[in-house]
């Protein structure tokens, strides 16, 4: 969530960074009733609760009459009191829920406006030119026929529509991907792991998934928890309730785990293949750190995704997220989007986002930090960062169109190679036609 005393000082700015994301303003309204009724619930309580502890004081040191009279006021200032506790809880989560509505600012760099808004920083490769080379590319769903790797029927028929099989070349083709990710980002630093997709609520709301994203998660009815849309999820949630030394940061973790998105509102788009889908296996970098220090890890991660990006031999772009694109956890996001040739676009391959200290403040992560002139440490809040690393079927997607032959075969570029056991090329295993 938003620091309260930022939303309190200075409203003016955080009704700004709602104008930014093309939002109301009126929650900053609400919440600043909102903290205005709690503080004034609480000053309710504590006072009737001191006059209740004055009063026993006296009944003890009282007799007779004088000690029956106070007896009954005590007795009407405990309802009082019940009345006044029961006020100050529901202003309390009053409070919470209007606060809880408000996204992270937007960064003062992050482009004004919506989806379409974006700011192109920088492009990489050069899409290929077919025409030029004589022939027409195929797209994803005809390659993966060909090499037999990829089967969307039989996905729809034993799981609906944006399901889908990996097989053979594509199955290993994805075990390649993880694995040189894993190398890659444990080169770098990180700490592998392998988290829980099914989590309680606290931690989908500690990171901003039971907001705005909230039709777009799946809940276990019955059992109070959630299947993860991404695996930064379990990751942020990782030290909630924790205090962090300040000398152990940052803290940088690499996890792979599988995906479940609902793909609500996405009726009707990329409805052929594996572009976008209900379930998929993703590779996230996650990176806790200083406030201080959370932008230049941030342009960090983004440097470790171009790096993967390169290895793939992709041509791609980097984009500035426009505010009203953002997540409602994310200050500033880039996008790297790949080349898809059959769609004469670019299309989102990874992203990164810094989320400062919105997630750890909902989850109660914090880190202990030397305080000048003072032996006693001071507390403070702390960053978390996220960056994708292979989400693998539009990684699929991307090197099987980018990197096709005219005969069907799929060149491997070079430093997958050794991942899929030296194959240079992956080959037809139906007949090709043409």
């Amino acid at each position: 969530m938003i620091d309260p005393r930022l939303l309190r000082d200075d409203p003016d700015l955080i009704r700004a960074a709602q104008e930014k994301r093309g939002l109301s303003t009126a929650v900053v309204d609400d919440a600043l009733e909102a903290d205005s009724a709690r503080r004034a619930a609480i000053a309710d309580f504590e006072q009737l609760r001191a006059e209740q502890k004055q009063l026993g004081k006296q009944i003890a040191q009282a007799q007779g009459e004088e000690k029956a009279d106070l007896l009954a006021r005590t007795k009407r200032l405990a309802a009082d009191v019940k009345v006044a506790e029961a006020t100050q809880t529901e202003a309390e989560q009053h409070w919470r829920d209007a606060v809880y509505a408000i996204p992270n600012p937007a960064a003062e760099e992050s482009p004004s406006g919506g989806e379409e808004d974006y700011v192109v920083l920088s492009e990489h490769g050069t899409p290929r030119d077919f025409e030029a080379e004589g022939f027409v590319p195929r797209d994803h769903v005809e390659l993966g026929r060909i090499l037999g790797a990829i089967d969307v029927e039989r996905g729809a028929k034993v799981s609906g529509s944006r399901f889908y099989y990996l097989t053979g070349a594509g199955a290993d083709l994805e075990l390649a991907l993880v694995n040189m990710a894993m190398d890659q980002a444990r080169a770098a630093g990180f700490t592998t792991m392998i988290p829980p997709t099914l989590v309680k609520p606290r931690a989908m709301e500690g990171t901003g998934f039971l907001g705005q994203a909230a039709d777009d998660v799946y809940r276990i009815e019955g059992q109070d928890t959630y299947l993860v849309g991404t695996s930064e999820v379990p990751l942020a949630a990782y030290h909630s309730d924790e205090i962090l030394d300040a000398e152990s940061l940052p803290r940088r973790y690499v996890a792979f785990s599988p995906c479940f998105r609902k793909e609500a509102g996405s009726h009707g788009k990329d409805t052929r293949g594996i572009i976008r889908v209900h379930w998929f296996d993703k590779v996230e970098m996650f990176t806790y750190t200083t406030l201080e220090d959370a932008a230049d890890e941030h342009e960090r991660l983004l440097g470790w995704e171009q790096e993967w990006l390169d290895k793939l031999e992709l041509a791609y772009r980097v984009i500035d997220v426009a505010a009203g694109d953002l997540g409602l956890s994310a200050r500033r996001k880039f996008d790297c989007e790949a080349w898809v040739p059959t769609q004469g676009r670019y299309r989102e391959l990874t992203s990164t986002s810094n989320c400062t200290d919105f997630q750890t403040r909902r989850l109660d992560i914090r880190g202990r930090f030397p305080s000048e002139g003072s032996a006693q440490p001071e507390v403070k809040p702390i960053a978390t960062l996220n960056g994708t690393l292979v989400a693998i079927p539009r990684t699929i997607v991307a090197i099987l169109e980018t990197h096709q032959q005219a005969d069907g075969s799929v060149r491997v570029p070079k430093a997958l190679q050794p991942y899929l056991q030296g194959r240079e090329v992956l080959e037809p295993v139906v007949p090709v036609d043409g």
